[in-house]
């Protein structure tokens, strides 16, 4: 099975801690992964594991104009890299990627963080300040994904923006899955309900996932606010608290002393996951509704022109 996987929900629900442990526990089981910081807040990689100072390995969103001239290869509806957007859909002559692949993209900015790679969009800096939203930063996440082939058995994991921001960019439609971690409480839900909204117009899937359930009452909550699209939910975990105080609780280096709720609703996740079928036509459908859409408001026809409508997503066009 081949999925790209999303995180979503509200500020301090719990998402960087369950991408990080979905990520930690495809990697266990074998599986090719990769792990995505597409946050604001760039925490992925202290939730994966690591202690101190990052492995170099340059941020994607600060070389955008380097992995467009990759990107777009020899395709000629682009003229160069200045021409290029983040919603500008791949065509014939465009460089494909495949999942971890030997090329200058993985090559330069992919870091290992424990079992899991990790490839991070970078912080919002000083330098951003009243000029830039952190969305042109997330460009190089969404061109990474609309330029990738992934094949059977890989899983791309991103850790998004919290709330409803991550509708602020087409970036929302390049998952498989959407999951929502959503805690008991209405703000927990009332991220949901944006969420569930917006998703549905464009027909995206998104699941449920309570975090921090204490006791009945939470889940009773849960169910009563979000109904069937609760999946699964995860318990108050003393393994997680641990890690996040720097404390050692088990072994840390791998989810054997997670909870056994916790590591039942991993599994879950991955089940949940290995049962979505890939749908190319569409995931490049939305890419060219998107990119149209960026052409319109900033009434550019060369953005326009960028569409190749001859070109066939999906593993026959690495050929």
């Amino acid at each position: 099975m081949l999925m790209r996987v999303a995180f979503v929900g509200k500020g301090g629900s719990g998402k960087t801690t369950l991408s990080a442990l979905f990520s930690r526990h495809l990697a266990h089981s074998g599986a090719r992964v990769l792990a995505v910081d597409g946050d604001i807040n760039q925490h992925l990689a202290e939730a994966l594991g690591h202690d101190g100072e990052l492995p170099a390995a340059p941020a994607l969103g600060a070389h955008l104009n380097a992995v467009k001239d990759l990107l777009r290869g020899t395709n000629p509806r682009i003229a160069s890299s200045e021409a290029m957007i983040k919603t500008t859909p791949p065509g014939r002559g465009s460089r494909l990627l495949t999942l971890l692949g030997d090329d200058g993209l993985h090559a330069r900015h992919v870091r290992r963080v424990g079992d899991v790679p990790l490839m991070v969009t970078g912080e919002f800096e000083e330098s951003d300040l009243g000029v830039a939203c952190y969305h042109s930063k997330l460009g190089g996440v969404e061109l990474y994904l609309n330029h990738l082939v992934d094949g059977p058995g890989e899983y791309v994991v991103v850790d998004m923006t919290a709330g409803a921001d991550a509708f602020a960019s087409g970036l929302f439609t390049r998952f498989d899955l959407t999951f929502l971690v959503a805690e008991p409480t209405r703000k927990g839900v009332s991220v949901y309900r944006q969420y569930r909204d917006h998703a549905r117009e464009f027909g995206i899937r998104i699941a449920v996932v309570g975090n921090k359930v204490t006791g009945e009452d939470d889940l009773l909550f849960l169910k009563e606010e979000v109904g069937d699209d609760l999946l699964t939910h995860l318990v108050h975990s003393p393994f997680v608290r641990a890690a996040e105080q720097g404390r050692e609780q088990g072994d840390q280096k791998s989810l054997e002393s997670l909870e056994p709720h916790n590591r039942h609703a991993l599994n879950v996740l991955r089940e949940t996951v290995d049962d979505c079928p890939r749908d190319w036509a569409t995931l490049h459908r939305h890419a060219v509704e998107f990119h149209l859409r960026n052409a319109r408001a900033w009434a550019g026809e060369d953005l326009a022109s960028q569409v190749d409508p001859d070109f066939v997503p999906g593993p026959a066009s690495l050929a």
